[in-house]
């Protein structure tokens, strides 16, 4: 199978490193020291679920290069979203399948934009995995774990293909049967806590346990809610439960990335997050007056930051 990892950061790195290793003909298109580490030295990867290294590591920082490939895993933030999808061409032949992988709910659109829905996956990534310096990925946790399927939700052959080789890798592949739920089922988590724990500075522990930042997560998670309903997606009944119960599960210590890059100075995905649900809410017609009052506050203080 033939793959093309654009962005070989902690998504990308950790997913490609493990098809590579399996016998997988990737290629991962990178730039700068993290290019030339591993076109030297091969890619090392540390993870809780066993290290492993691909010596003999493909890599390149031009798509033309690549060539048309079986599937392309897009790897990359959100901000870095609209150079990828321009480099997408010369590897998009007639059955390529394009996944991506970013937080929140809007790239498959944007990436649909550019190449046609038919050749999208939409997808998501249950991993904690980050550059541990030029040439080394480290994952910590979140299972890795690639949810997708085909934009319209249909059983297809390069589907199967895909969540067979997944598997095979040693990571854990799931075929949703409505990815759009699954997509915004993850939203919920991250559209309500994102910019609040940005505001508040305070990890996991401390948004949950005090009533009042703990009201206001679910506020804003009703916010979505409706925002999701008014976008035609139906959400399972017991989504706001289901998220809530995993916000109570992560380490009291443990913070958002939206959080960590504000506080660093770094882009930030506070866009495809927060932004978002203003965004997609006005479109629809749908009150945000919450998460509003919080993306504007949260990009204040990430101009300032």
């Amino acid at each position: 199978m033939k793959i093309a990892v654009l962005g070989a950061g902690g998504v990308g790195g950790y997913f490609g490193g493990r098809l590579a290793a399996a016998g997988h003909e990737v290629t991962f298109v990178a730039r700068g020291e993290h290019l030339a580490a591993m076109r030297r030295d091969g890619l090392v990867v540390e993870s809780v679920a066993g290290d492993f290294t691909v010596d003999q590591v493909k890599a390149t920082a031009d798509t033309e290069e690549v060539g048309e490939v079986d599937y392309v895993l897009l790897g990359v933030k959100t901000w870095q979203l609209e150079p990828a999808i321009a480099s997408l061409k010369p590897l998009i032949g007639p059955d390529t399948a394009v996944v991506t992988t970013q937080n929140g709910v809007e790239a498959p659109h944007q990436v649909a934009a550019a190449i046609g829905s038919t050749a999208v996956l939409p997808g998501a990534v249950e991993v904690i995995a980050f550059l541990d310096g030029p040439g080394r990925v480290r994952q910590i946790g979140g299972g890795g774990k690639l949810t997708f399927a085909e934009w319209d939700n249909r059983s297809t052959a390069r589907v199967e293909r895909l969540r067979d080789a997944l598997q095979g890798s040693g990571l854990i592949a799931s075929v949703a049967t409505d990815i759009w739920a699954a997509l915004w089922s993850k939203f919920l988590a991250l559209g309500s806590v994102g910019a609040i724990a940005t505001l508040a500075n305070a990890p996991y522990g401390v948004l949950r346990t005090r009533p009042g930042t703990r009201q206001l997560i679910l506020d804003s998670m009703a916010e979505i809610q409706q925002v999701a309903k008014a976008s035609g997606i139906k959400l399972p009944t017991d989504a706001v439960d289901t998220t809530v119960a995993f916000l109570d599960s992560l380490p009291e210590a443990g913070t958002t990335s939206l959080q960590r890059d504000i506080n660093a100075g770094r882009p930030s995905e506070l866009e495809a997050w927060t932004g978002a649900v203003v965004r997609i809410g006005r479109q629809t017609g749908t009150p945000t007056p919450l998460n509003t009052v919080l993306y504007e506050l949260a990009s204040t203080r990430s101009q300032i930051g």
